[in-house]
């Protein structure tokens, strides 16, 4: 399987610093591209402000997709997904991940810091990243979204 998009961006809050900055180097030495949106330490930030940045991104088409890394992933999913357009799951292992992907057109993955070793994390977004949407019955759903 390849990877199914070119523009990937990625954020966090302080919380997921350091699996933002993992996932990031991972995907850089895999020759995928990544456009960073922050933050750039690991002083306390306001999640909302960073998943924000990336929908609206992912929104207006500069990235293809998205990942978002909080403490437990719900807090970004649910910022992610005020966004008209996007639908942003928490994916916390591979099955979750693939139906995100196959069934609900997800175009951001958001993951728990606080829940998901850096391991278990990159694995599931190369699956986000290579799992293509099955459409038919389910494009339908999507389009009452």
């Amino acid at each position: 399987m390849t990877i199914l998009f070119k523009k990937i961006c990625i954020a966090s809050d302080h919380a997921g610093f350091k699996l933002k900055e993992n996932i990031k180097n991972f995907l850089v030495k895999k020759n995928i591209s990544i456009f960073d949106l922050g933050p750039m330490n690991e002083n306390s930030v306001d999640y909302p402000d960073f998943a924000k940045k990336v929908s609206n991104r992912v929104k207006s088409n500069r990235s293809d997709i998205g990942i978002l890394i909080c403490g437990s992933g719900i807090g970004m999913a649910i910022s992610a997904n005020k966004i008209k357009g996007i639908r942003a799951s928490v994916c916390y292992n591979v099955k979750s991940t693939r139906l995100s992907r196959l069934h609900n057109n997800a175009n951001i993955i958001t993951l728990g810091a606080r829940l998901t070793n850096k391991n278990v994390a990159t694995k599931l977004v190369m699956i986000f990243l290579k799992t293509k949407f099955e459409g038919g019955r389910h494009l339908k759903r999507i389009r009452k979204i």
